[in-house]
């Protein structure tokens, strides 16, 4: 990690900061390298059982940094450049990822909101894919991600006009699931990671997570078959009589699955981790 990223691991759950409060978390200085290998080591640490992701107030990410002025948007070298924003996605991750917004989320600061799993926004502050009013476009797969969580009319809205809109309007427009106070965000994110952390079985959460993602490109039969497919893997296994028994005995479940040692390879897709 670099200065530009903050990492914690507390009973289970990481937290990601985003971490250059003097330029409200502008998206620079090795920020997207940063959070990829936070994401990486999410991703192979059983420890880890949910990520949630922040920013240092006064915001979660103001977008791009705009130190460079009009050089910002210079041409760039056509075979390393991608519009991608991040190597690894927060969708990549086998655990879950909760974007806790606590601040304004502008440009790339919002897109990589839509790449994580859940999504909690803080109701007064500013958000918006603003690009198309800087002479370049929304990144971060935004063209895939938005339409498919808030469907096609609010992600042209959102996309095309480039215009900002508070937290309590990304409610209605659906590409958030909660909207609070702004130093109620974090709090209620890392409640729901750690309750997460403590009562979902690891590899069952990993697959559920792959399978959510993976559905938007497959049938309803290539689903089913997938979800057999998991449950023969997770079926007879410790966890699934500890769930059960957790449960009959009323106690918190002592979970033994490891993402990292029990995961099949090639399911879905390449099924390697990250």
């Amino acid at each position: 990690m670099n200065g530009s990223i903050l990492f914690d691991v507390t009973d289970g759950v990481a937290t990601i900061t985003l971490n250059r409060p003097q330029v409200r978390n502008a998206f620079g200085e090795g920020m997207g390298e940063a959070l990829s290998e936070a994401y990486r080591r999410c991703d192979a640490d059983d420890s880890v059982r949910a990520v949630v992701l922040t920013g240092t107030p006064p915001a979660f990410c103001a977008g791009a940094d705009l130190s460079t002025g009009a050089a910002t948007f210079a041409k760039r070298d056509e075979e390393s450049f991608s519009a991608a924003a991040l190597e690894v996605r927060a969708w990549d991750v086998r655990k879950p990822v909760i974007a806790a917004v606590n601040g304004h989320a502008i440009g790339v600061g919002f897109t990589i909101t839509l790449q994580c799993d859940i999504r909690y926004f803080a109701s007064d502050a500013k958000y918006g894919i603003v690009q198309v009013r800087r002479g370049v476009m929304g990144d971060g797969y935004s063209h895939w991600t938005l339409p498919r969580l808030a469907g096609m009319a609010a992600a042209a809205d959102i996309l095309l006009s480039g215009r900002m809109f508070d937290g309590n309007e990304a409610k209605e427009l659906g590409v958030c699931s909660r909207v609070l106070a702004n130093d109620e965000v974090l709090l209620a994110a890392l409640a729901l990671a750690h309750d997460i952390a403590a009562n979902t079985a690891p590899l069952s959460v990993a697959f559920s997570k792959r399978l959510l993602w993976d559905s938007w490109t497959r049938t309803p039969e290539q689903i089913e078959q997938l979800e057999t497919d998991a449950h023969h893997h997770l079926m007879g296994r410790p966890d699934a009589r500890e769930g059960v028994l957790s449960f009959l005995e009323r106690r918190v479940p002592e979970w033994q699955g490891s993402v990292t040692a029990e995961w099949p390879p090639g399911w879905p897709g390449d099924g390697e981790s990250v």
